[in-house]
């Protein structure tokens, strides 16, 4: 699978070392808050984890699954796959999300929570794809910005595979262009 890479954008020690950095922040930003941290499955499952490592203070964990894809293509059309279990009425809510690219799933589910009462809605993203958006929506804590380009990695996938690569990288093109 790595001779599918056709280069490393962010290492695993450059990952680790922003992560370290983004959780510094966010628990002194709410380590007297006990926030409800809701990783957006399937791809913010390994961000997720090793972020909720990091964060050194009380908070709950609930998941949740919605996409705007259909195979590497937004619809544009978000679809709540699993909602989660937590009433948010009160709480402060931080989404992990692997990546903010087109905006639209994260839109969304920012939008429903605030709707729901949560206290504040915050966004924690490994990667920010600026030049893909298509909706007015920023990252409270972003990792790094990301070229226009096909990543996979570090949760990233194409069809489902390489989420397991302990890196980001870029497919090549002659992978996903068959």
């Amino acid at each position: 699978m790595n001779n599918d890479i056709e280069r490393v954008l962010y290492s695993e020690e450059e990952l680790s070392n922003r992560m370290d950095q983004m959780a510094q922040e966010i628990t002194a930003n709410y380590e007297d808050k006990k926030p409800l941290v809701v990783p957006v499955m399937t791809g913010a499952m390994m961000f997720s984890s090793e972020m909720l490592k990091r964060m050194n203070f009380l908070l709950n964990v609930d998941i949740v699954k919605a996409s705007s894809y259909v195979g590497s293509k937004s619809t544009g059309e978000v679809k709540l796959v699993q909602d989660v279990r937590s009433d948010v009425k009160g709480r402060h809510v931080i989404f992990m999300e692997d990546i903010i690219d087109t905006g639209h799933t994260l839109k969304y589910l920012k939008e429903l929570f605030e709707k729901r009462g949560a206290a504040s809605v915050k966004i924690c993203a490994m990667l920010d794809k600026p030049d893909t958006r298509q909706v007015d929506l920023q990252g409270d804590y972003v990792g790094f910005s990301a070229p226009d380009e096909f990543l996979v990695g570090y949760g990233l996938d194409y069809d489902g595979f390489y989420r397991n690569l302990p890196y980001i990288g870029v497919l090549k093109k002659s992978v996903y262009e068959k």
